[in-house]
């Protein structure tokens, strides 16, 4: 792996641990309930543009330490998030044209499947029946892709050379 590659891969995995500092932080009852999952909005990014690079097994491990680092089952992040990115690498060479508003929708699309499929693993678990605030982090999330996306193609392009 050559200095770029791991100049890349720095500035991926840096983005990442910010996300799921963000995903951690200890909120107020009110703002944690809105709070979405930002290392999925990270990874999203990253699959639709850096496809060739960050995909499905990166999206799985990331899922993992998702997982060990939010107490959850093992592997119910790192399913959401391969299944995800693969849905982002899929379809990148579309997503990264559409207008902003097409973008919200896809990523509406993606983050409540992301909740859907971790409301049916909740419910294999036996956990009791979810309230309706349990699907406003989708909503939060989809209205925060404006702002991940600013922040981070002012990272990636930095220094466009390397990507």
């Amino acid at each position: 792996m050559n200095t770029e590659d791991t100049r890349h891969y720095t500035t991926i995995l840096i983005s990442l641990v910010v996300a799921m500092i963000l995903r951690l932080l200890e909120w107020p009852a009110t703002l944690s309930m809105l709070n979405p999952d930002w290392v999925l909005l990270v990874l999203m990014y990253w699959c639709l543009t850096q496809s060739d690079r960050y995909g499905v097994g990166l999206a799985w491990l990331t899922g993992l330490l998702a997982d060990a680092a939010t107490g959850r089952l093992l592997g119910q992040h790192a399913l959401i998030y391969a299944l995800i990115a693969y849905g982002c690498v899929r379809l990148h060479t579309h997503l990264r044209v559409f207008p902003l508003l097409q973008q919200l929708a896809y990523v509406l699309f993606f983050l409540l499947c992301s909740q859907l499929i971790m409301f049916f693993i909740e419910i294999l678990q036996g956990k009791p029946p979810l309230s309706w605030t349990y699907w406003l982090p989708a909503l939060t999330g989809t209205l925060a892709w404006p702002a991940v996306l600013s922040i981070c193609r002012a990272i990636q392009w930095r220094n466009p050379a390397h990507y």
